[in-house]
């Protein structure tokens, strides 16, 4: 089932997000991030996230363009328990390549990566599915197979909230066409 765009709410307001057709045209603010502490030593709580409830027992789809060009682009699935509590889920431009990845927040952020550089203007698939005590993070690239970025613990009962997010840590001007956004039952097999 589709999710409206104007169903959810924004942790932080992009520069603009504007409907064109079914899309919506994000344009994020220079210098928005989301990590805490770990190697870098600082606290960024600035990502653009349109967020609704994300009950256990349910899945939740984005499909964006990764057009990506400067140093930590990037656009997925953001989850949100707390401040100090999320994960975001997507693809990252580091490193002069698209990498697919996830970013597990508790406290302290991990990062986990994987290159991608073929997805780079490609329409990209997101999808993490809540079921039991765990998110399952899985992805593809245009009509490619789903693939298993990440698996994460979060309690049954967790109240978390998901949907959508861009950042651009290092520029102005990036500007993600989100083309979907839905809900639907979660992936129950994790192979």
């Amino acid at each position: 089932m589709d999710i409206p765009w104007s169903s959810g709410t924004w942790t932080h307001p992009p520069v603009s997000a504007v409907e064109l057709g079914a899309d919506l045209l994000v344009t994020a603010r220079e210098g928005s991030d989301a990590w805490r502490c770990t190697s870098y030593g600082f606290v960024h709580d600035s990502e653009h996230a349109l967020l609704v409830p994300f009950p256990e027992g349910s899945a939740m789809e984005v499909e964006f363009t990764a057009e990506f060009s400067e140093q930590f682009d990037q656009a997925g699935i953001f989850v949100r328990l707390a401040a100090d509590k999320w994960v975001k889920a997507g693809v990252e431009f580091a490193d002069g390549a698209c990498q697919l990845g996830a970013v597990v927040t508790n406290g302290h952020s991990d990062w986990s990566l994987a290159p991608v550089p073929g997805w780079k203007g490609s329409r990209v698939l997101i999808r993490i599915s809540r079921a039991g005590d765990a998110l399952t993070i899985r992805a593809r690239a245009d009509d490619g197979h789903l693939r298993l970025v990440r698996l994460v613990p979060l309690h049954p009962a967790a109240d978390a909230y998901a949907g959508p997010f861009t950042c651009a840590p290092t520029r102005a001007g990036l500007t993600v066409p989100f083309h979907a956004w839905r809900v639907l039952e979660p992936d129950r097999a994790l192979h």
